[in-house]
């Protein structure tokens, strides 16, 4: 059965797209085509591995944002004051003038930990971020 391709189009920043264009390159891929949809494939598989997390966990979000954004600074707080019964504690440092690496450590419920890693995925203004996760000690 043959699978059918559909075609499609996407803005992206100049420089996120040279990023990209170099990645794939160094990685041998045939075109960019290709990169794209090896890049769709990792960003689906990582979402069924975000559904997966259930029961008490341990978790750290690492996360990148635009400091200098207008808002960024208070929706990330806003949202973190929702899950205060899961953050034990973040710790902020400033990379450069316009970029900020923060770490929330917490515990709780698996579900509620990817709620809140999501929130902050969608916010606009996040560059980068990392979810990770260790089920309770001892089980």
């Amino acid at each position: 059965m043959e699978k059918q391709l559909m075609r499609i189009g996407i803005s992206l920043p100049g420089e996120l797209l040279d990023n990209f264009d170099k990645i794939i390159m160094d990685r041998g891929y045939s075109s960019r085509s290709e990169g794209i949809r090896d890049a769709i494939r990792t960003y689906n598989q990582h979402y069924e591995w975000m559904k997966e997390i259930q029961g008490k966990r341990a978790a750290t979000i690492s996360i990148v944002y635009d400091c200098s954004k207008k808002g960024v600074s208070n929706s990330l707080a806003k949202i973190q004051h929702g899950y205060t019964d899961l953050i034990n504690s973040t710790v902020r440092f400033h990379i450069d003038a316009n970029s900020c690496f923060e770490v929330i450590i917490m515990e709780g419920e698996g579900e509620k930990i990817v709620e809140l890693t999501e929130n902050i995925l969608s916010l606009k203004g996040v560059k980068y971020s990392k979810l990770t996760t260790v089920p309770e000690a001892g089980k």
